[in-house]
């Protein structure tokens, strides 16, 4: 067995989105002959905590761990904030970087320290003693490989250091974008800030000996930042997927017709007219009213509630907030239909949400919300697995889920979903480890 090390931030029992990708990565890479071995803080600062997540953990996968020293809990007590409601300081808001909505003076001081002193991120002190113990650990328990999986992108610069200085081959994972992602350009930077934050990035991408992403624009996007670099570092697209031990079992379909969505509802990704128009269509079809129902799972905002109750009855909405992965996978089966938006920015055109590949999983048809020339649209018409709209498309989104509707109604096919399993089987994460293990071997011939 190879030994590679995974210098990841979160790892359960930290919940959300970030911890999947290497959650399911490690629970698959001894089959393929790779021990995983997991550094991580031993007391990250997580606002959402999943303890079943723990029960996917490979046994053989070996879990290092350090303590690690954040400002975030300055931070928040200076912004009026708390550990356990890390963004809501802003009217409930989910994501304190934004373009919209006015902010106290408070936190825009807040978000200028945030921006130019914690750089790259609010993990930046975690990055020296993290290289120093790897350094020292690494010479009694060798390992063929590191890999760094960003963000926090301090993850890449430990592994950057570790690689330079134990002569290791490194692969630099993105989940998301760097200094591409959406939220960057809202950023207080001075021009000497940005210019270290392109340094850092362009440093990553020239020394590391392979990239990984995981849509194909994200991946253009690095290879044109390593070229500005005069670099050639090889960049490949490993897609997020789903794993089908999470939806193994059979789910008895909700009685009503049930639109779900799960995770993180911001407020830039508010479908505001799927709320309008479902709000128009249980007023002009009374048996629609009986019969509707909208549940969301996740971390969402309080302009987006807002918006919501401004449409529709609170006996036809449940709003469970976070919960076990499991359990979000359980409603997402028993659902008519999976809404999707995408945030309304212009980068989102590059993205591919985790949770889309769980409800390709989950068998439900999708109604997705975002530009028609982008990742998800081309995914969506490979799949067959629903239907994209722009966000002013209201007619044809009205009569779609009139449509929906009488479908399930009448239990006949839905129009706009014809599954190819062949396709969807791609993102099966088994499918996606093995992918990777192939680089991994590459790299160390």
């Amino acid at each position: 067995m190879k030994r590679v090390l995974i210098i990841s931030y979160y790892w359960p029992p930290a919940g959300g989105s970030g911890v999947q990708r290497w959650l399911k990565f490690t629970k698959y890479l001894p089959q393929f002959g790779w021990t995983p071995v997991v550094y991580t803080p031993s007391n990250p600062d997580i606002t959402l905590e999943d303890r079943t997540l723990s029960d996917q953990i490979h046994p053989m996968t070996e879990i290092v761990s350090t303590k690690i020293i954040e400002p975030y809990s300055i931070f928040r007590h200076f912004i009026g904030g708390n550990g356990s409601k890390a963004a809501t300081s802003e009217k409930n808001g989910v994501n304190l970087i934004n373009a919209n909505g006015k902010k106290s003076l408070k936190m825009r001081i807040s978000l200028w320290i945030r921006a130019n002193i914690f750089i790259p991120d609010p993990k930046f002190l975690w990055i020296s003693p993290s290289v120093r113990f790897l350094c020292k650990y690494l010479e009694e328990h060798p390992v063929d490989l590191i890999v760094s999986t960003g963000p926090p992108h301090s993850m890449h610069l430990i592994a950057e250091k570790v690689s330079r200085r134990c002569n290791i081959k490194w692969v630099a994972d993105f989940r998301d974008p760097w200094t591409g992602i959406f939220y960057f350009k809202h950023l207080p930077l001075t021009k000497s800030s940005l210019r270290r934050y392109m340094k850092m990035e362009e440093g990553v991408l020239r020394n590391a000996d392979a990239v990984v992403t995981v849509t194909d624009r994200i991946a253009t996007d690095l290879t044109e930042t390593i070229k500005r670099a005069g670099a050639t570092t090889p960049v490949y697209k490993i897609e997020n997927g789903y794993d089908e031990s999470d939806f193994c079992t059979v789910e008895e379909a909700s009685p009503y017709f049930t639109l779900v969505h799960t995770g993180l509802l911001a407020e830039e990704g508010d479908p505001d007219r799927l709320w309008k128009i479902l709000g128009e269509l249980c007023r002009e079809i009374p048996s629609f009213a009986e019969d509707f129902r909208l549940e969301l799972v996740g971390k969402t905002d309080g302009s987006v509630i807002d918006g919501i109750f401004n449409h529709l009855k609170r006996d036809s909405v449940t709003i469970h907030g976070y919960l076990p992965h499991n359990l979000a996978n359980k409603i997402q089966k028993k659902a008519t239909a999976l809404i999707l938006p995408l945030r309304k920015e212009p980068e989102a055109a590059g993205i591919l949400t985790g949770k889309y590949f769980e409800y390709l999983a989950a068998g439900r048809p999708i109604i997705a919300f975002g530009p028609k020339n982008g990742s998800l649209a081309d995914s969506l018409a490979a799949t067959g697995a629903g239907k994209l709209f722009e966000w002013d498309e209201e007619e044809y989104l009205k009569q779609s889920l009139l449509s929906l509707y009488r479908s399930w109604k009448e239990h006949t096919p839905c129009e706009f979903f014809h599954p190819v399993k062949s396709e969807i089987s791609k993102f099966s994460r088994r499918e996606l480890t093995g992918e990777l293990a192939a680089l991994f071997e590459d790299l160390c011939r």
